[in-house]
């Protein structure tokens, strides 16, 4: 249960003219800029790793002492100013519904599952983990940390007050996401999307057919549709979990 931040963006290969009359699609073998993506790239990096210095984050021992000096890290981060640093990307395998999935499993999860959790006895917890170091079939291990610890490593996957976890810009802004989606449909020439979506995102009518619920009576939500015999992505979160007690 680390804590590992990433980013990962989802931009279209295209967007609407300046008239709003027309769909401009990106070259088919472009995907991004790589060279100027790789400088970029370097120059954030290189400029963070001197702050760090500055501010004491780096700790140096052995032989790499003399580099807690100011001006021995310049002179030894000076070559890799000038070397090409490699930005590696590639078209998925499977296509970008892949790549989707792929990135729901982690935008709507939470930090451990439920399943994971393997006891709770006398103020401690003990959980499973998966250590990639060792071999495949011992990988499955589990720690046992104090309740408080516990909760800290937890708390460290929650979001600070203002943050939010998906933010989206430009044809997906909340503001104007279904007008522009529907725009985009019909200057690409493809058929109207049977999702009715608010200005908000929210799906009002897709359940409209639906029968409710036969223990409550309320209104029925589809999480996932799959094929006879498939099972599903993911199991059930906690808040989906909740809502269908």
């Amino acid at each position: 249960m680390t804590h590992h931040p990433h980013v990962h963006m989802i931009v279209p290969g295209g967007g609407i003219s300046p008239g709003g009359d027309e769909w401009i699609a990106c070259k088919p073998s472009f995907f991004l800029p790589v060279r100027v993506l790789s400088r970029l790239f370097r120059r954030l990096f290189l400029s963070m790793l001197i702050a760090a210095h500055e501010t004491g984050q780096l700790k140096f021992h052995g032989d790499h002492i003399p580099l807690s000096e100011p001006q021995a890290f310049a002179d030894w981060l000076a070559p890799l100013r000038k070397c090409e640093w490699v930005v590696y990307a590639k078209p998925p395998f499977a296509g970008p519904k892949s790549v989707l999935a792929y990135l729901s499993r982690y935008t709507h999860r939470v930090a451990i599952s439920n399943s994971r959790l393997f006891k709770f006895e006398g103020g401690q917890v003990s959980f499973k983990w998966k250590d990639y170091r060792a071999k495949l079939r011992c990988r499955q291990k589990i720690m046992t940390l104090s309740a408080d610890e516990f909760i800290r490593r937890f708390l460290i996957h929650v979001l600070p007050h203002g943050f939010h976890r998906i933010r989206h810009y430009g044809l997906f802004a909340n503001g104007h996401r279904a007008r522009k989606i529907a725009l985009c449909r019909k200057l690409l020439d493809m058929p109207a999307c049977n999702d009715k979506l608010d200005e908000s995102g929210d799906d009002k009518d897709s359940a409209g057919d639906l029968p409710p619920s036969p223990c409550c009576g309320g209104r029925m939500v589809i999480i996932e549709c799959f094929e006879r015999g498939a099972k599903p992505r993911a199991p059930p979160t906690a808040t989906m979990q909740r809502a269908f007690a």
